[in-house]
C-alpha cells in the first residue's frame, strides 16, 4: 500500500476544498456553524523567514496553519533563543482568553494561515459546543506532544532523534497508523537541516551524517533534496527507540 501527501491549494478560500478540514479546530462543525466560521475568517501567507507574532504582542488574531511549517521559539535575557516547538498543517495558533502570545512565531517554510479574529472567535466558543470540545482536544494532543518531545530531548540518541522526527512528520501528513506494517509512506521534509539540527539539539554535521546512514541502509529513499520516501514504515518506527502499541499522532 502506497501513501503520499495530498496536493494542497493554499489560494483556496472554501472550506469544502481544505486540505486540514477533518483535522482543523473546525473538524467537527456543523454545516450552519462553518457558515458562521466562513463570516470570520481570513487568510494570510507568511514567506519563509517572516516572523508571524513576536512574545508579548498583543494578539488580534487566531487560527491555523493551512500549509507550511512554523516555529516556535523563546528568547532569553542573554540573547540566547530556543525552538520549543514546531507548527505543522493543522495546529493552532494563538490561545483564546490570551490577548498575548508567550512565544515568537516564525514561518520556517512558505506559510498559509486560515485567521478569525480573536474576539469573534472566543464568542463562537462559548456559543458552540463542536468547538469547545475540537479545543480541548487538540490542546491534551499539544499536551501529549510536548511530553513526547521531553522524552526524545532528554534520552533518545541522535539516530532515535532523527528517525523520530521523520515520523512525526510523516504521521501528520499522511494520517499514518502505526499498525500499519510495511506501509509505504512519501512526503516533504519542510525543514532544513539547519531548522532540525536547531530543533533536536544536534550539530548540523550529525543532523547529515544520520539522515545520510538512514538512506544508505535504506530505512528511507532521498528524493530532490527534500522528498522523503518510507518503503516500510514500521522499520523506520523500530529506529525511533519506541517501544509503542501504535496510534494516530494528530
Amino acid at each position: 500500500m502506497k501513501m503520499t501527501t495530498p496536493a494542497l491549494n493554499p489560494a483556496s478560500t472554501n472550506c469544502d476544498d481544505c486540505p486540514i478540514k477533518h483535522r482543523a479546530v473546525c473538524a467537527y462543525c456543523e454545516k450552519s456553524e462553518m457558515l458562521i466560521l466562513e463570516t470570520m475568517k481570513s487568510y494570510k501567507t507568511y514567506s519563509a523567514g517572516d516572523s508571524i507574532i513576536f512574545a508579548g504582542d498583543n494578539m488580534q488574531f487566531v487560527g491555523s496553519v493551512v500549509t507550511g511549517v512554523a516555529r516556535l521559539s523563546q528568547t532569553m535575557e542573554d540573547g540566547r533563543r530556543q525552538m520549543v516547538g514546531l507548527l505543522l498543517p493543522s495546529d493552532f495558533i494563538g490561545r483564546p482568553g490570551r490577548s498575548h502570545s508567550a512565544f515568537d512565531v516564525e514561518a520556517t517554510t512558505d506559510v498559509t494561515l486560515c485567521r478569525f479574529e480573536r474576539k469573534p472567535f472566543e464568542k463562537m466558543l462559548s456559543d458552540i459546543p463542536h468547538l469547545r470540545e475540537r479545543m480541548l482536544e487538540m490542546a491534551l494532543d499539544e499536551l501529549d506532544a510536548a511530553r513526547e518531545w521531553m522524552l526524545l530531548l532528554g534520552r533518545k540518541t541522535a539516530r532515535e532523534k532523527i528517525a523520530s522526527l521523520l515520523a512525526i512528520i510523516a504521521r501528520r501528513q499522511n494520517a499514518v497508523h502505526t499498525t500499519e506494517l510495511g506501509i509505504d509512506v512519501s512526503f516533504d521534509l519542510s525543514l532544513t537541516r539547519e531548522a532540525m539540527s536547531e530543533y533536536l539539539g544536534l550539530t548540523l554535521e550529525t543532523v547529515s551524517r544520520q539522515i545520510n546512514a538512514l538512506k544508505k541502509e535504506n530505512v528511507i529513499k532521498l528524493e530532490k533534496k527534500r522528498h522523503i520516501i518510507v518503503n516500510d514504515f514500521a522499520r523506520l518506527l523500530m529506529e525511533t527507540g519506541d517501544d509503542a502499541d501504535g496510534g494516530y499522532l494528530s
